[in-house]
């Protein structure tokens, strides 16, 4: 069984969210000219609450881009995004869900980041998505999405550590780069720990996926 994962397909991540990231509703037709080709299609979704630590808005005398320490981990300070039953916080318009089998729900914990899809940054508690994979047989997971060198790349690592065949498809993500290069070091990070680097062309092309 294949799964395609969707990562962060949501308002505030694309233009005029509060978190833009650049051409980030380029993604939008790759997700559903992709999802036909998958068994499986899953989406991953920040929500979090208003009082979240990562929020720069929560911490007095800081700034977006600063670094704190949150959960004992280092923590870069992000505009307030995603926020929980806010518009923001809705998938793009235009996205097809008909497919869709589950949605997985992170970012909920005030005290900790949740980049991946799978678990939060510490890897304390765990979201349901590897358990929902593994019980419907899943060997392969394709990862796209929003944003390369964060959610996605995080969402991708976590997969194949879980066992998983994992592949990016590269194209079919958009990246934040706050440093040059940021996304470029990203998918060198996930070809690094196994992870195959796909077009969306590789899987169109081939009608068998």
């Amino acid at each position: 069984m294949k799964a395609l994962i969707l990562v962060d397909i949501q308002n505030d991540f694309v233009e005029g969210g509060a978190l833009a990231v650049p051409d980030g509703p380029a993604v939008v037709e790759k997700a559903n000219r992709l999802q036909p080709f998958y068994d499986l299609v899953v989406a991953t979704q920040d929500w979090h609450p208003v009082k979240h630590g990562s929020f720069a808005a929560n911490h007095p005398d800081h700034q977006p881009g600063e670094f704190i320490e949150l959960g004992g981990l280092p923590q870069i300070l992000w505009p307030v995004h995603c926020v929980q039953d806010s518009k923001g916080a809705e998938f793009v318009s235009g996205l097809n869900r008909q497919q869709w089998n589950a949605v997985f729900q992170k970012g909920t914990d005030p005290k900790i980041d949740s980049y991946s899809g799978f678990f939060d940054n510490g890897r304390k508690k765990a979201t349901g998505l590897g358990d929902y994979l593994k019980n419907n047989n899943v060997g392969e997971v394709y990862v796209m999405g929003l944003a390369t060198d964060y959610c996605v790349k995080f969402t991708a690592l976590d997969a194949a550590s879980l066992g998983f065949k994992t592949f990016l498809i590269a194209d079919a993500c958009r990246g934040v780069n706050i440093q040059p290069g940021d996304v470029e070091r990203a998918v060198d990070e996930m070809k690094n720990q196994g992870v195959g680097i796909l077009q969306t062309y590789d899987i169109l092309k081939e009608p068998s996926l």
